[in-house]
């Protein structure tokens, strides 16, 4: 492993290597903080793809990947003395003693993890003198699962949670039912008006559905992003190879039944798939 002298030489080797890039390189010295935002987001969904799979080697690539934009920022902030890095390093460090009284100042001393995370969000709140919001630091346009994952740990921070994991399922069952009432409501619709408005009311008891779903997820200790992504990859594996199969059989799946597609589906499972 790097020492801490080892590593701060090679952080000021990026650095360098960051101004040159943007003074030498024609495409590096065009872009702005706006063209380089898509990349920003690609690069979060690529580390995350590492972290599940576990792979070190690639994670440390992912990082630094992600480190990149950051420095980008940082130096195109610098031309217009706007901010540089290490402004960026002050804040976030400024941020991390504030939110840890407890480490780095007179606060109680709490016993475990959970005795920070209960208190995280109040703790948070104090940062704007108490006029920040508990959600107001959720982005609108993040996805949805993330966002559903994020309120419901932030409403956690502040004591706002079950008692009780078990007593979720109460609700789990109850927004279920609902949601069952709502898409009855629409096939027994005898409109297009009454049709509409069911629709839009079955959105909604959907949403609650997969909403308290992922809070039983969470109290019970389970990612629902990567457990639904795991779904999502071992359907299209399977898909695949069912799609391959009556390829090499000369066949379309158009053409098949669902029983002969089941077959197949069958076999994919069977392999482990």
């Amino acid at each position: 492993m790097n020492s801490k002298q080892e590593k701060l030489d090679k952080i000021s080797r990026l650095l360098d290597v960051m101004d040159r890039l943007r003074e030498e390189c024609p495409w590096n010295g065009a872009q702005t903080t706006e063209s380089i935002r898509p990349m920003t987001v690609e690069e979060v969904y690529e580390l995350r793809d590492a972290i599940i799979k576990g792979d070190q080697e690639e994670i440390k690539t992912e990082l630094g990947d992600r480190l990149y934009p950051i420095v980008f920022y940082a130096r195109i902030a610098s031309e217009t003395d706007k901010f540089d890095i290490g402004d960026v390093a002050q804040k976030i460090t400024d941020k991390m003693v504030f939110r840890h009284p407890h480490v780095f100042g007179d606060g109680p001393k709490p016993q475990t993890a959970d005795d920070i995370a209960n208190t995280w969000e109040l703790v948070k709140a104090k940062e704007k003198g108490g006029n920040k919001r508990i959600m107001s630091g959720i982005p609108n346009s993040m996805p949805s699962m993330l966002k559903a994952i994020s309120v419901q740990e932030k409403a956690r921070g502040t004591g706002f949670d079950w008692e009780d994991k078990h007593d979720v399922w109460d609700k789990v069952k109850e927004e279920m039912g609902e949601y069952q009432r709502e898409l009855d409501a629409m096939d027994a619709a005898g409109s297009e008006e009454e049709r509409a408005e069911a629709i839009s009311r079955a959105e909604g008891e959907l949403g609650d559905f997969i909403f308290s779903t992922i809070n039983a997820a969470r109290l019970y200790g389970l990612d629902p992003d990567k457990a639904l992504n795991r779904t999502c990859n071992k359907f299209m594996s399977r898909f695949t190879y069912l799609e391959e199969k009556t390829i090499r059989q000369g066949r379309n799946l158009k053409d098949m039944t669902l029983a002969e597609m089941d077959e197949i589906w069958d076999e994919a499972k069977k392999k482990g798939l």
